[in-house]
């Protein structure tokens, strides 16, 4: 789906709403300092980079793909003694230094910030984010190219095709998006040749009641189907054409009650089955649209959910595309790589990336929530802009979050 970029009505700027620095309002440094000391990595003795600015330079690598790193640095650092003690002095250290610097953080940080902070943001005001009772959520997975070096080649893998393999190694993961407001969380991350549904696995125990998650038919099966309806959230999936789903009474909406099964053997002896409801439809003068969509719910009664607008609902499952192209191509910049050598730096790198994305979102959910709007009618690339012009700026402010404007 083609993403339209849209603006806030006339007069209104996101850079109105900003009054505090935005990677250090949504990740403040008590909590940055907690993490480290779970995993472990507070600095022991003074050095030039110390783990707390680490973690925030790793964010700001985000931001700022296209720069060095040592550059990124000397931007982060412009005001940053609230940090550490008012007289410490933190000169910008070259790129062996801070290649140091990172490896002696690790991910394990980055990844604990992430899980920590991480998460659904919108609250009943919040346009778009919801389908009557349910917070709307979609799951999805895709790839990310690595530095070109053995390790990561050997970590990660590259993708395959009859003209040979590509050019960069790839990263692939799987995460939730809250549709309303384009935050990825519950992400996990693996080598190319891991499996969408292997990585969903484990991402499905961040769903929770309250949420109707949607995805695609690449997800549907009966063990993880099973494990994310047991979280509580209501789910709305794509299945095949070719799965077996016996039609058990033809519901008002159109809709019908079946059951599905683990295998050909349960479902001859009526076991252990799965009780789903099952809306088929067709989108008539739709250009590219398949000849039969089919969806199944674990919302049984269609007095709570009709069919018609389920299936217009689950085509917000697309939002997580515009997501995934806002990470990709506005955030990461199209055609740049993660920048890391090492497997474990790039995975501090995409945690960093994925943070990096929730504040910058989280920014413009509380824009729109001041404007009365829909977060989607947000310029994303416009909000990304923004904080890279303001940064320097940000990283001045205090803990206490209060900023002494002129």
């Amino acid at each position: 789906m083609a993403r339209t970029l849209a603006t806030l009505p006339a007069g209104s700027r996101i850079s109105d709403y900003i009054s505090v620095g935005v990677i250090t309002t949504f990740f403040p440094a008590d909590k940055v300092r907690e993490v480290l000391r779970q995993t472990n990595r507070e600095s022991v003795r003074e050095r030039d980079l110390p783990a707390q600015v680490v973690v925030y330079h790793v964010l700001a690598l985000a931001l700022y793909m296209r720069s060095s790193a040592r550059e990124v640095l000397r931007c982060l650092l412009e005001g940053v003694h609230w940090l550490l003690d008012p007289s410490a002095k933190v000169r910008v250290a070259g790129d062996s230094g801070i290649s140091q610097a990172r490896s002696r953080l690790g991910a394990e940080p980055l990844k604990k910030l992430y899980e920590a902070v991480v998460g659904p943001i919108a609250i009943e005001s919040t346009k778009g984010a919801w389908y009557r009772k349910w917070r709307v959520v979609s799951l999805d997975g895709s790839t990310l190219d690595v530095a070109d070096t053995a390790e990561n080649d050997q970590a990660f893998g590259r993708a395959g095709s009859g003209r040979g393999k590509s050019a960069f190694p790839k990263l692939r993961f799987v995460a939730l998006l809250e549709c309303g407001t384009h935050v990825l969380w519950g992400a996990r991350m693996g080598k190319y040749s891991t499996g969408e549904v292997t990585l969903a696995d484990s991402v499905v125990e961040s769903l929770g009641p309250g949420m109707l998650c949607l995805a695609d038919r690449l997800f549907f099966g009966y063990k993880l189907w099973q494990k994310a309806a047991n979280t509580g959230a209501a789910l709305l999936w794509r299945v095949k054409h070719g799965l077996r789903l016996e039609m058990e009474q033809r519901l008002p909406d159109g809709s019908y009650p079946s059951h599905i099964y683990a295998s050909s053997s349960d479902r001859r002896n009526r076991r252990n089955g799965i009780a789903v409801r099952v809306i088929e439809y067709r989108l008539k003068g739709v250009k590219g649209a398949e000849s039969l969509y089919r969806l199944v719910t674990t919302i049984l009664d269609p007095t709570q959910a009709p069919a018609a607008e389920l299936a217009a609902l689950y085509h917000e499952r697309w939002e997580i595309e515009t997501s995934l192209d806002e990470l990709k191509t506005h955030l990461r910049g199209a055609q740049i790589v993660l920048r890391s050598k090492t497997p474990e730096l790039v995975q501090q790198e995409f945690f960093g990336l994925l943070m990096t994305h929730y504040a910058i979102r989280s920014l413009m959910h509380q824009a729109a929530l001041k404007a009365g709007e829909d977060p989607d009618r947000l310029s994303f690339l416009h909000a990304v802009r923004v904080v890279q012009r303001r940064l320097p700026r940000y990283v001045a402010i205090p803990p206490s979050g209060k900023e002494n404007l002129p």
